[in-house]
């Protein structure tokens, strides 16, 4: 490669969130442009909550390539504190959290256990790493390991994957810039500039902790409003319904028209063992995005199957069903009622699950025991978050807290 191919890969991005971000390696620029990378540009960060918040429409690529500006941020920090970190330990952080996404498929957490079973993105994300570092003759094997946490550095592992890592400050920063919901600011550059190390894991200086406090409370209040609000979280489940209906039919021999790539996934049900023996089948994977799901909806509103043309017309239309949330679970008796109660033109009893049905959601803003947020003190002691903050009560802060939901059409009055 000459000099001017490689000056020519140093490109430079403009983020709307936090401004121009460089990509200072060859590697990571030509990761950047492999295509299990280029499809995130066609999967939405926050699935149909766009439904709710309008402007909510941007995607997992967008969010990538945050996380990836924030971790130079942390490794620049790191180093100006007297860290040793190695150019190619710095290669494998940025290569790393550019990867840790892959494995999402169409509208993100929302169809894990409906188009596949049993396999998580995390699980997905790393047969494709995996995949990528054969392309890239074993450059990545760092990457993967920093992704793992199998290095000698832990703390590198936990820019990646912790309960501060640089995914989760993007996020919120990039969710709240995007919905308009301001409860969800954090001060992420404030943030890294009190990263340090000890002990061989991320800690935050002592004069950061209101920074975290603030993190957290924002983490708990874009939960509840944003990630967990009423009207996404019902679409979302009615987005699993149709999918769930398209593929019991498919299952079952019946004609369900849709993208070729998702109909490998609607006429099969793949465990983990396929898609190790079977390297087609995360070929056609990689091929799915938001919209496969979307086109297939179109197709689907017409279908003849009243349960999936109703579900996706709705979807398609934003007549959704009407959901009430309590923080104790519903009455079965009150949900037999509801089902009897309901009268859906050519829906028979048998399939009015699909509509009338309970769930649970849950939410902690923050998890004690796994890889604490810790403040370092002048003196060397260290606390948890949890228990060095005067303003959290790490008791309820550190709670799941549980909420059920109930759905039902809207033609119903209760």
């Amino acid at each position: 490669m000459n000099e001017l191919q490689q000056y020519n890969q140093r490109k430079i991005v403009n983020d709307p969130v936090h401004g121009f971000i460089s990509i200072p390696d060859n590697i990571l620029f030509e990761l950047i442009e492999h295509p299990y990378l280029q499809r995130l540009r066609r999967i939405k960060q926050l699935g149909l909550t766009s439904l709710v918040y309008p402007g909510a429409v941007h995607t997992r690529f967008q969010h990538t390539l945050g996380a990836f500006y924030l971790m130079g941020s942390a490794i620049s920090v790191l180093r100006n504190k007297g860290h040793l970190i190695s150019p190619d330990e710095s290669t494998a952080a940025h290569a790393a959290i550019l990867m840790h996404d892959i494995g999402h498929g169409p509208f993100s957490h929302a169809l894990e256990q409906t188009l596949i079973e049993n396999l998580s993105h995390e699980d997905i994300s790393l047969l494709l790493m995996n995949r990528l570092n054969e392309h890239f003759k074993g450059q990545l094997s760092q990457a993967i390991d920093v992704f793992k946490g199998h290095t000698g550095k832990l703390f590198l592992h936990q820019l990646v994957s912790s309960q501060l890592d640089m995914d989760r400050l993007d996020y919120l920063k990039r969710d709240s810039f995007f919905s308009g919901v301001s409860e969800g600011i954090i001060g992420s550059d404030r943030i890294i500039k009190m990263l340090e190390i000890k002990n061989n894991e991320l800690v935050i200086e002592a004069k950061g902790i209101y920074s975290i406090e603030k993190f957290l409370v924002a983490r708990r209040l874009m939960y509840w409003q944003v990630y967990l609000h009423k009207t996404a979280l019902v679409a979302e489940k009615m987005l699993i319904n149709a999918l769930r209906r398209a593929k019991f039919l498919s299952l079952n021999n019946a004609e369900v028209p849709a993208p070729p790539f998702l109909s490998t996934f609607l006429k099969n049900r793949f465990c983990t063992n396929d898609f190790l023996s079977n390297p087609t089948i995360l070929d056609d994977f990689t091929m799915l995005d938001d919209n496969d799901i979307m086109s297939a909806l179109k197709l689907w509103r017409d279908h003849n199957d009243p349960v999936l043309s109703r579900l996706s017309s709705s979807l398609l239309d934003r007549n959704l069903l009407r959901i009430e949330i309590s923080d104790t679970p519903f009455d079965q008796e009150k949900l037999m009622t509801l089902k009897k109660e309901t009268h859906i033109k050519n829906i028979g009893p048998d399939e009015m699950d699909y509509f009338v049905f309970t769930d649970h959601i849950s939410n902690s803003a923050y998890n004690v025991g796994q890889e604490n947020i810790n403040i370092l003190y002048k003196d060397g002691t260290i606390k948890d978050i949890s228990y060095a903050s005067d303003m959290l009560d790490h008791t309820a802060f550190a709670k799941t807290v549980n909420k059920y939901v109930l759905c039902y059409p809207k033609s119903i009055d209760r």
